[in-house]
């Protein structure tokens, strides 16, 4: 894109321009490339889809108003909005726009699955029989088969709406000004070294008292690959959030037990939020068999996992008490499985070992970067009577490893593709298998299997979260995976910034800031 010499007016009050830094650099601003979290961020800006979430993961109206789903799970019928406008742009006539209607929507998905375009996004339609505007205020999409998450998939910034008239040309016109319908519009990007967008005076929401939102002027972004700098810049007040915590300057900002020291106190506020990732140990069942669920079980009972989060992490994050159903998502359940037991763990284990030649000889690969968490697991099991190794190899052997099935115990992690719990028990569907499937442990369970097929027929989500506790449950029965903790994003704000709000997906909402 352009390098661009406008920036933001001198005059512009200072309260009214939110500035943060990326270390990673933004690589496109059209959302059908929003794979990354700075590409991410930036489309939560400048664009808006048929649907959203609310704080608690929710579907909530965007775009579209409402929507009908066919009794079968298969057709969505979403009738849109009419006061929803694209932000200005000589291609609609001079200083002009238009609003927003449902062959706009066909016209970005198009754009999703066409080969030329080479989107990172098309999987989220893979599911998607058809998709047509039935009128300008009415598109609907017919699925191959019911998929009650589809709702999830629909509020990924890829799914954003974009105007077909600044694609003509090769989309040139597009590259110099992207245009969405979001809070903020494009000003300026000068590749890896700053971004401006500024306030869409058009945008449809309004606060509670009837304000246009947002309340910024202006959004700032620089690019400075140094998380260092990125830390004294924010001490110094030239930014106004950090959303990341660097092992270099983890000590110098928190205390041992996760607070913000004393010294930074006056000027920053910490929040902390569930992130929806679960870190844990998998065995893999094919060649596990002299490790039955009991010793499974007992090695679950004999890791401290808050002991492992306060003193390994911080206390960034929270211990695994719960099951695989990462905290912040509905589903979860906070104490789910046997807990933290030493004792039981023990006897467990001496029962065994006196019904047996001996005990398993486990090995957890792992790497370098969770050498340290692995090591921990080790030393419990040693207390408990069950020696482990740990084997620490390259993420790339790792990664080959699980997939192939050659390594029978190693740590792993899942992040949410979409807020689902189906996304992290679609883990232990049999037909899910690796090297095809995430199904790394290759757990096979008849009654697990009746149930997740059950849930992909539910639309009512109250009744399909129940159903994902019932397949939770089964899970910490049978133990194919040991949970150890689940994520937490932190974010540091300068004190001034009111109104900030962080998800459990970790985008990046400033529609509702402002700065005292």
């Amino acid at each position: 894109m352009g390098i661009h010499s406008c920036d933001i007016p001198v005059e512009v009050d200072d309260t009214k321009v939110f500035r943060l830094n990326r270390y990673e650099n933004v690589s496109s601003l059209d959302p059908a490339f929003a794979r990354s979290k700075s590409n991410n961020w930036m489309a939560n800006l400048m664009y808006t889809g048929l649907v959203n979430f609310d704080d608690s993961l929710h579907i909530i109206p965007e775009i579209a108003k409402k929507w009908d789903i066919s009794e079968d799970g298969k057709i969505y019928t979403f009738t849109l909005r009419n006061d929803v406008y694209f932000h200005k742009h000589p291609a609609f006539g001079k200083d002009s726009t238009r609003t927003v209607i449902a062959s706009d929507f066909e016209y970005s998905f198009q754009r999703l699955t066409n080969p030329k375009v080479g989107s990172s996004g098309g999987f989220v339609l893979n599911n998607v029989a058809d998709y047509k505007a039935l009128n300008d205020s009415v598109f609907q999409v017919e699925l191959k088969s019911a998929f009650p998450p589809f709702l999830g998939l629909m509020a990924m910034k890829y799914c954003s709406v974009v105007p077909k008239e600044l694609f003509e040309n090769d989309g040139e016109a597009f590259k110099e000004n992207p245009i969405g319908t979001g809070p903020f519009q494009f000003q300026l990007w000068e590749n890896n070294v700053k971004l401006v967008l500024k306030k869409n005076p058009l945008f449809y929401k309004k606060d509670e008292s009837g304000e246009n939102l947002p309340y910024l002027d202006y959004v700032a972004v620089n690019f400075l690959p140094e998380k260092h700098s990125e830390f004294l810049q924010l001490v110094q007040g030239k930014i106004d959030m950090m959303a990341s915590l660097d092992p270099s300057y983890k000590d110098e900002l928190l205390t041992a037990d996760g607070h913000l020291q004393e010294k930074y106190q006056e000027d920053l506020v910490m929040i902390k939020a569930p992130y929806l990732n679960t870190e844990y140990l998998c065995f893999y069942l094919d060649d596990n068999a002299e490790v039955p669920a009991e010793l499974r079980k007992a090695m679950n009972m004999s890791i401290d996992k808050s002991k492992m989060i306060q003193f390994l992490r911080n206390n960034i994050g929270f211990p695994a008490h719960g099951g695989f159903i990462p905290k912040g998502l509905p589903g979860h359940q906070e104490d789910l499985g046997d807990g933290y037991d030493p004792i039981k763990a023990r006897e467990i284990i001496s029962k065994y070992k006196s019904e047996n030649a001996s005990l398993p000889k486990v090995k957890l690969v792992t790497t370098q970067e969770y050498a340290d968490i692995c090591e921990f697991v080790q030393s419990e099991m040693f207390k408990t009577g069950w020696p482990i190794e740990v084997n620490v190899v390259d993420p790339s052997t790792l990664r080959d490893g699980k997939a192939s099935g050659k390594f029978p115990f190693f740590r792993a992690n899942w992040g949410a593709d979409y807020p689902d719990a189906e996304n992290f028990l679609s883990l232990f569907y049999s037909q899910n298998f690796a090297p095809n499937g995430p199904n790394y442990s290759h757990f096979k369970s008849d009654e697990f299997d009746t149930l997740y097929m059950k849930a992909l027929q539910m639309n009512d989500e109250k009744a399909r979260v129940e159903v994902y506790k019932q397949m939770d449950e089964l899970i910490m029965n049978e133990m194919p995976v040991i949970p150890t903790f689940y994520d937490q994003s932190t974010t540091f704000l300068r004190k001034n910034v009111k109104g900030f709000k962080s998800t459990p997906i970790d985008m990046l909402d400033l529609t509702r800031v402002r700065k005292d």
